[in-house]
């Protein structure tokens, strides 16, 4: 069963896009998934969708059917986070101290990590598009989260230990963009963790079209390769990459799921990805 994904009420602007990793124009048709598609770039190999909705369309996507789908989900999906982090031993970079450090989660929901992260004493902030999500996360958690996009939000320079996003970099329009404002608001040595599907993982080539984050949602479907090469680009430093998920629940008998999960983590095929980089 695929990713859930908000369907749009009509037509959307849309248009065509260069590659963000390598500048290419060179597209090929790869999935069609009924009523969009995915291209391929003939240079790097980025899965994306080109020609792809407008800012403007899809910020209406991010509404209450949005909201209530991430409310319903949030401990699952804020377990799942826990994990990433601990598959890149994020504990063990900053151990407990008395030193203040700055956390920032962009797409942070109802703002769940944002709230755990503030507990163990992180100065700790959220950004989040969809407004019903994030006026939840203020209200009940009574936390800071900036309502837009984290262009919108105007940090200063330098203001943040560590960015973390979960599940965004694959809906936005302009990733390159993102990672230059990303770059922008670390601290010098500081890091910027990401978790995304993982277009080179073993459901994806296995399932193609049918891969359960082939989605109208999703402008972007990277690769490691492909992840990579743009956080290289943009003067990020690769520390670690990590998988998870060798075969989803259901497709096949539990001792297949349980063999290969584990080698997903081992051989890195797994279903997401988590790449903790380093600002150079």
């Amino acid at each position: 069963m695929k990713t859930f994904s908000t369907v749009p009420e009509g037509p959307e602007k849309s248009e065509e896009i260069h590659c963000p990793v390598c500048g290419g124009a060179d597209f090929k048709k790869k999935w069609d998934c009924g009523g969009f598609s995915f291209s391929l770039c003939r240079s790097c190999r980025l899965i994306l969708q080109n020609p792809q909705p407008l800012f403007e369309a899809l910020d209406k996507r991010y509404d209450e059917e949005y909201f209530r789908y991430e409310r319903e989900n949030d401990r699952i999906f804020f377990n799942l986070m826990i994990k990433g982090l601990s598959d890149i031993g994020f504990d063990s970079l900053y151990p407990e101290s008395g030193v203040e450090r700055n956390f920032l989660d962009i797409g942070c929901a109802t703002g769940f990590l944002v709230w755990h992260m503030q507990n163990k004493g992180w100065s700790s902030r959220g950004v989040e598009i969809c407004g019903p999500a994030a006026e939840w996360g203020i209200r009940e958690r009574r936390i800071d989260i900036r309502i837009g996009t984290v262009e919108q939000a105007c940090f200063a320079d330098e203001s943040f230990d560590v960015v973390h996003c979960s599940h965004l970099i694959e809906h936005l329009n302009d990733p390159a963009s993102f990672l230059d404002e990303v770059y922008r608001i670390l601290k010098p040595g500081g890091r910027f963790i990401c978790t995304t599907p993982n277009a080179s993982g073993l459901q994806a080539r296995f399932f193609k079209s049918r891969w359960r984050s082939a989605i109208g949602d999703h402008m972007f479907l990277f690769s490691i390769e492909t992840l990579s090469r743009l956080l290289v680009g943009k003067s990020f430093t690769i520390e670690k990459v990590k998988t998870w998920g060798g075969l989803g629940k259901g497709y096949g008998p539990a001792y297949l799921k349980v063999f290969l999960d584990r080698m997903a983590k081992k051989l890195n095929f797994g279903d997401v990805m988590i790449i903790s980089s380093r600002k150079s």
